[in-house]
């Protein structure tokens, strides 16, 4: 077995470190303190060493919990390795980041205690820190933060500002805030001391393991501060354990920074071209720019990065590593529901195995939060099936005669001689037995196509009775398209109001599912002429759209 082996994730191939990088660490450093990389930075970096003392004396435990590093027994049975997890989810704030923030916390001055503290992405753990210390704390949230999130933040006596859409607005905001009131930024994760305080989960690893071996351990990558952390004191005390960083492919700051040997920030989201929202799934890790600190450390300590997906199927190899499936590995295994950023790192994990198929190997991977807002549950179920090609879906024609043996279905009479409908059922090994089915359906004079990894059947057509206009006003023009949009509050408004125009819309899907991304089906008709206008209408939306008019699912139950 070799782990290091890796053929589509992203090695790490700096030999050292880029002695030109430029801290804006919010902690001042001991300028006593000299580096290993030369007299010229030294007053830049603390020595490693240095890092390893940070760690081991971390002022965690006032506030947070020694988390158990617990075996998931199915999950290993299923990969044929030992694989470990450990649960940052049992904290008191249901995540790592209280470790961080109460460390650094406990480094204030006294005057710094007289005002109030500021921060972001790490909200819950400054607030906790807060609520014991006695701190005023101002806390400043993206507007879409799951509702459990910020009413948790306010439950421990914090004040909440909602702004901006995505972290990298709301830490700008709360900068202006700090500037203005002379309130003390606390960073979430490019501050040495926050660094510390999550490397105390690699030190809490090598002290539980209960035998020497361990050949990996994968952290969810975000700004940086808990992958920096675990690395920093793993790789100084065990150098043989290798350090893999999981992103979210939508939010991969990390990977893309560590391709191009220097910190890289992203102005686009790979689902919405035309936004610079990112990482709408797994909010928890979802940043532009990683840290400059974090990204030193990371550079010289973390081994790889690996990229995994929301739900969408794989072509290469079999795909049950995505986030929502890694929820649902976690739920079998330990009962409990971890958020998507919570998930990561095993979803890289089991991605890494299948991958570079490896046995008998042992890893470990951080459950890093479990701050699950309760509308996504039903969104997440959905997509962990997805994930596991544990469903497959058929489009059937079937003979209107007597003698059909259903004992419940819900179908739509296409004409008078045949009805068309959308079944759904579970599988344990998909492809295989969806050919068993089809086949048995063609005998009964039945045509059925495969439409388990068709998107529209999926997201829309499934939860649609089918139906075909009236001659007389089909021969008119009916255009379908699908479009996906950030789920936000205006965002449906927005859509329609600029939909406007010399045209009747016909037909139209739209679902919450508690996820990031709202999907719309929408059928219009359109006269004569009026084609060039209706795009130009769609363009104006400024989210990705596609005609899906000759899809064949289409076809068959609209067209």
């Amino acid at each position: 077995m070799s782990p290091s082996r890796v053929i589509d994730l992203i090695p790490n191939q700096n030999a050292k470190i880029n002695a030109s990088v430029d801290l804006e660490c919010t902690t001042a450093l001991p300028t006593t303190i000299k580096s290993h990389i030369g007299p010229e930075t030294a007053d830049g970096f603390f020595d490693d060493i240095e890092y390893l003392r940070m760690i081991l004396t971390a002022r965690v435990y006032d506030v947070c919990e020694e988390t158990p590093l617990v075996t998931a027994r199915n999950l290993s049975h299923r990969l044929a390795n030992t694989i470990y997890l450990k649960r940052e989810d049992l904290q008191p704030v249901f995540s790592f980041k209280c470790r961080g923030a109460y460390n650094r916390m406990s480094k204030l001055t006294e005057e710094e205690k007289q005002r109030a503290v500021s921060a972001g992405n790490h909200a819950q753990g400054v607030a906790l820190a807060a609520k014991k210390m006695n701190i005023r704390a101002v806390i400043v949230m993206p507007k879409g933060s799951p509702e459990i999130k910020w009413a948790n933040v306010k439950r421990l006596g914090a004040e909440v500002i909602l702004f901006g859409n995505d972290f990298d607005e709301a830490k700008t905001e709360a900068i202006r805030l700090c500037q203005q009131n002379n309130f003390t930024m606390i960073h979430p994760y490019d501050d040495p001391y926050v660094i510390a305080g999550q490397g105390t989960i690699g030190a809490e690893i090598l002290h539980q393991l209960k035998s020497d071996k361990l050949d990996a351990v994968f952290c969810c990558v975000g700004g940086g501060g808990l992958i920096s952390g675990v690395a920093t004191y793993i790789k100084q005390i065990r150098p043989d354990i290798k350090i893999y960083g999981v992103n979210a492919e939508d939010s991969d700051a990390m990977t893309k920074s560590l391709q191009e040997g220097q910190r890289v920030e992203l102005k686009e989201a790979v689902i919405f071209s035309h936004l610079p929202d990112k990482g709408l799934f797994a909010d928890g890790t979802s940043i532009r720019i990683v840290g400059k600190e974090t990204f030193r450390l990371a550079q010289k300590y973390v081994d790889g990065m690996i990229t995994v997906g929301t739900d969408e199927i794989c072509k290469k190899i079999q795909s049950y590593y995505f986030i929502g499936a890694a929820i649902k590995d976690i739920f079998d295994d330990t009962r409990s529901i971890v958020e998507p950023s919570g998930a990561l790192a095993l979803a890289g994990l089991k991605k890494f195995i299948n991958h570079n198929k490896i046995t008998n190997g042992s890893f470990a991977a951080v459950l890093s939060g479990a701050n699950m807002d309760f509308n996504r549950l039903r969104f997440v179920a959905e997509r962990a099936r997805l994930g596991q090609q544990k469903e497959a879906m058929l489009s059937i024609t079937l003979p209107e005669k007597p003698g059909l043996n259903v004992t419940e279905i819900v179908y739509r009479l296409t004409n008078v001689e045949t009805a068309t409908l959308i079944i759904a059922f579970e599988t344990e090994n998909r492809k295989n037995e969806i050919n068993t089915v089809i086949s048995e359906l063609t005998k009964l004079n039945m045509n059925a196509i495969d439409i388990s990894e068709n998107d529209v059947a999926k997201s829309h057509a499934r939860f649609l009775t089918g139906g075909k206009l009236p001659p007389s006003i089909k021969a008119k023009g009916e255009k379908i398209f699908r479009f996906r949009f950030p789920e936000r509050p205006g965002v449906f408004q927005k859509v329609f109001s600029k939909l406007d125009g010399p045209w009747n819309i016909t037909m139209l899907h739209y679902r919450y599912l508690g996820g990031d991304i709202g999907r719309v089906l929408l059928g219009v008709m359109v006269e004569d002429g009026k084609d060039d206008a209706l795009k130009a209408s769609l363009e104006s939306l400024g989210y990705p759209y596609a005609e899906e008019t000759d899809n064949p699912i289409c076809q068959q139950i609209f067209g």
